[in-house]
């Protein structure tokens, strides 16, 4: 198994298992992640996801990786093997194989437990989740631009959104690395801890997620989401009020100031 899947208590939980290769990411890896986050989106009893790295038993804790990106002696095999015009259809297969960076929507929260070297597709994908947590040994670049290649699956596309624009570009246009520090300095990342504490403080935010009430985490995450990638004010506002007015009408609504006035803890039900 290449990415590992496991639900515990409303909260998944994907790891990236290929530690022989640092965690990258060969066909088998992006198809078991496509399968895996469209379980997140749709089951109902996930409230929660944390993703992380399996792992790599015979390296030190300060050259662990969280993910190597793509598979690139994989990738080159394959390309050997290849006609370069046989799959030119699948350019337009926009829907195909939909991951969480390459355009999935998952409401649901997603925390990332950045155990090690962050790198290529591993940064990209972990641009798409919303609190991260690195190790002291983490790190994080974007270095296609080297190979001649760009960084897909939204690297050029997030990157100058979540980073100031000349950091981005350092990223970018030289493959700059980004430390630990500099990452949490920029706003990147939420916060840096020991290795040995990444996982279990990730599992602490997830499970503070979980407490919220999910619907209204939902919905929260869609419209700031939405305001992010350029959703004009006027449409946000108008699309804000329209949910806001729906969420009022749900069980968990009526929840949660009914246990404000009997001072109790609510339970939410994402009903």
């Amino acid at each position: 198994m290449t990415v590992d899947f496991s639900v515990n208590d409303k909260i998944a939980t994907l790891t990236l298992n290929n530690p022989e290769s640092l965690n990258a990411m060969n066909p088998e890896m992006y198809r078991l992640l496509s399968e895996y986050w469209v379980e997140v989106r749709d089951n109902p009893d996930i409230w929660v996801a944390i993703i992380t790295g399996a792992p790599q038993p015979d390296r030190p804790a300060e050259r662990q990786v969280f993910c190597a990106g793509a598979d690139l002696k994989n990738a080159v095999r394959r390309n050997e093997r290849d006609d370069p015009g046989a799959d030119n259809y699948k350019f337009f297969q926009t829907q195909e194989g939909l991951l969480l960076n390459r355009g999935l929507e998952v409401w649901k929260p997603v925390v990332a437990a950045v155990n090690g070297l962050c790198l290529a597709g591993g940064m990209t994908l972990l641009m798409a989740t919303d609190i991260r947590i690195g190790s002291e040994y983490s790190a994080y670049d974007l270095s296609e631009v080297k190979r001649g290649i760009l960084p897909g699956n939204g690297g050029t596309q997030r990157t100058a959104r979540q980073l100031p624009y000349p950091i981005a570009m350092e990223v970018l246009l030289a493959g700059k690395r980004l430390t630990a520090e500099r990452a949490a300095q920029h706003g990147f990342i939420n916060e840096v801890v020991p290795h040995d504490q990444v996982l279990s403080r990730a599992q602490k935010y997830a499970e503070e997620l979980r407490a919220m009430p999910p619907l209204a985490v939902r919905a929260i995450k869609e419209l700031a989401t939405r305001a992010h990638n350029g959703l004009p004010l006027s449409e946000g506002l108008r699309m804000e009020g329209a949910i806001s007015a729906a969420l009022h009408h749900t069980d968990d609504a009526k929840e949660g100031p009914r246990a404000f006035a009997e001072k109790r803890q609510p339970v939410f039900r994402g009903r």
